[in-house]
């Protein structure tokens, strides 16, 4: 990966303002702790905030991809496959569906989120507290949280620009290798040793973190820090997969079948968003879509293009590109 020519822009904008150089376009940092640029060319002229939000998109397709209700509303009226769930409004709402849910696989979130914040995901739900927990958890995030149905298989990032998927990765959690010698903090300082790992976005990757949901999800498997894993063993350090807290990404571009890339367009289609990242769960990437096998559980409005270019596994896609052709360039 070349060095971040631009230190303090998110690398995803940092990525945007060499690519838009190198076709001989002006560069404005307009504001650069906001990731705010301006591009221009032959009197054509694009203000662009954070590398994806751009005049391509309509002021309300955020906003819809912000409401993960509205989203799911729309997604199903498009024939879409969406989760089962319910919203509430208070943890004694949700607390009285309890017995609904019992021994299901759910998901506990708030309505509007990003970067994985305020989810928890319980198999084979059986603890009511805990449930209570997760919920008001979610509510620290938002007036109003979703319960729904966990949906089997592996979550895969599309990343839509256009009518076209340019990019396809799978993000699986934080997570370290044993080595039958080092303890899991010591496999953690290790992994943040490599170049690609950082903090803020400014590079490809995020340091892995051992806080409090950390230790919590290692005592979880009666793991502390100072265990050492046998030699070959993966031990995960959150249940979530975003990249933000230290998740791997792999590209999986060519290898999932069109027919799913067709359904991220027809998804971001029925929002309106010419920009947008698809969140989708897939049981088996070579069968055919049907209701058993895929569903799609969240849109972006500010999808981060640097994972795609720069993926844990897998080659550049480019993506800065795409997004300078949408806009005319």
């Amino acid at each position: 990966m070349e060095k971040n020519q631009n230190p303090g822009l998110e690398l995803s904008t940092a990525m945007l303002i060499e690519a838009a150089r190198r076709r001989g376009i002006t560069v404005d940092i307009l504001d650069a702790e906001d990731n705010f640029i301006r591009l221009q060319k032959d009197g054509h002229s694009e203000y662009i905030k954070q590398a994806t939000r751009t005049s391509a998109d309509t002021y309300i397709a955020p906003l819809i991809m912000e409401n993960k209700e509205v989203t799911k509303l729309v997604l199903r009226e498009q024939g879409i496959n969406v989760p089962a769930g319910i919203r509430v409004k208070s943890a004694d709402e949700a607390m009285a569906h309890f017995e609904n849910f019992r021994g299901q696989d759910v998901v506990v979130k708030p309505k509007s989120t990003n970067f994985g914040l305020g989810i928890a995901i319980f198999k084979n739900l059986q603890c009511a507290g805990c449930f209570q927990q997760a919920v008001v958890q979610a509510f620290e995030y938002d007036t109003t949280v979703l319960v729904e149905t966990f949906v089997p298989g592996k979550e895969y990032r599309f990343l839509v620009i256009g009518a076209e998927v340019v990019g396809i990765l799978h993000r699986v959690p934080a997570n370290v290798v044993g080595d039958g010698v080092h303890t899991i903090a010591e496999l953690v300082a290790e992994k943040n040793r490599n170049p690609l790992r950082g903090k803020g976005y400014v590079t490809p990757l995020e340091k892995l973190r051992l806080g409090t949901i950390e230790i919590a999800f290692l005592s979880e498997q009666h793991k502390s820090i100072n265990t050492i894993p046998g030699a070959g063993e993966t031990v995960y350090l959150r249940e979530n997969s975003n990249i933000s807290t230290g998740g791997d990404s792999i590209d999986f571009t060519d290898a999932i079948i069109d027919d799913y890339k067709a359904i991220a367009v027809a998804a971001a289609q029925a929002v309106g968003a010419k920009i947008c990242g698809a969140d989708i769960i897939i049981a088996d990437i070579k069968a055919k879509p049907d209701a058993s096998n895929y569903s799609i559980i969240e849109l972006n409005f500010n999808p981060a293009l640097h994972i795609h270019n720069y993926p844990f596994v897998g080659q550049n896609r480019h993506v800065d590109d795409k997004v300078l052709d949408l806009l005319g360039f």
